[in-house]
């Protein structure tokens, strides 16, 4: 029996592609964190946070790395589950972000158009295509 074939095999693949997905996660967000707060409470200089935001940027590539890593550990299901989820999300996003922007440009709203409003909206719609592929394959 290869090693493939074996599911504890398969299972602790995962775990460690999940795993490795979290903290490279974890790392990115404290790092866009960091250059995002730094120059505001810890340093003026622009040169520190150009460095901060090369080291985000770094630790993104990273993560999305990872992120291809751990998708390629999964079976074909959940792979097709994964992908469905990311095309909702970047659909609404492009689709909501535009909308937005538009909307920012053209002054009908008041505020100023937030590229985190746009990460939550995607971020919902990619956990809504999950629970959706979920629901669809039980």
């Amino acid at each position: 029996m290869s090693s493939q074939s074996d599911p504890r095999d398969w299972k602790n693949a995962n775990k460690q592609n999940t795993a490795r997905l979290a903290k490279w996660t974890f790392a990115w967000v404290i790092t866009m964190a960091i250059a995002n707060f730094g120059p505001i409470y810890l340093w003026q200089q622009q040169a520190i946070t150009a460095l901060a935001i090369g080291i985000n940027f770094i630790i993104g590539i990273g993560m999305i790395m990872a992120n291809r890593r751990q998708l390629l550990g999964l079976d074909e299901l959940q792979q097709k589950i994964q992908l469905h989820a990311m095309g909702l999300s970047l659909g609404v996003g492009l689709i909501v972000g535009l909308s937005y922007s538009n909307l920012d440009t053209t002054n009908l709203i008041s505020g100023h158009a937030e590229i985190s409003h746009l990460v939550i909206i995607m971020s919902l719609s990619y956990l809504f295509g999950i629970i959706l592929g979920h629901r669809k394959y039980q």
